[in-house]
């Protein structure tokens, strides 16, 4: 089993269905994404940039769907947050799937995937 694979496994619900739903979501979407362990969770690279992330930030109660240029996305996608004052980091803290649009996410991965190819560079892991 890979080092993502285990991180997911090891979450405790609703934590482990959502990340492994959001994981599928963004496979299915970005075929080509490619998923690695970083600084001790699941990132998803484009072309060897770092583009999205999943973690459960201690002492929330949400995932945090996080998008590496979020804030280049931000204003076309207003659900899209900053959390402790990020820099460039946004995103989107899901609590239950419910909560979770997965149309409006898949239009937000398009769009992510667009601007990290656009780039000339994203921050390295």
């Amino acid at each position: 089993m890979n080092p993502v694979e285990s991180y997911f496994l090891n979450q405790k619900e609703p934590y482990q269905s959502l990340m492994l739903y959001i994981r599928s979501v963004i496979k299915r979407t970005l075929p080509t994404i490619e998923e690695k362990y970083s600084y001790s969770i699941p990132f998803y690279h484009l072309e060897k940039k770092p583009m999205i992330y999943l973690n459960v930030l201690k002492g929330t109660s949400f995932l945090d769907v996080a998008f590496v240029q979020g804030i280049k996305l931000q204003e076309d996608f207003p659900k899209l947050q900053d959390y402790k004052n990020r820099k460039n980091v946004r995103s989107i803290q899901v609590k239950n799937m419910e909560g979770f649009d997965e149309l409006q996410f898949v239009e937000l991965l398009k769009a992510a995937a667009k601007l990290s190819l656009k780039s000339k560079s994203t921050w390295k892991n």
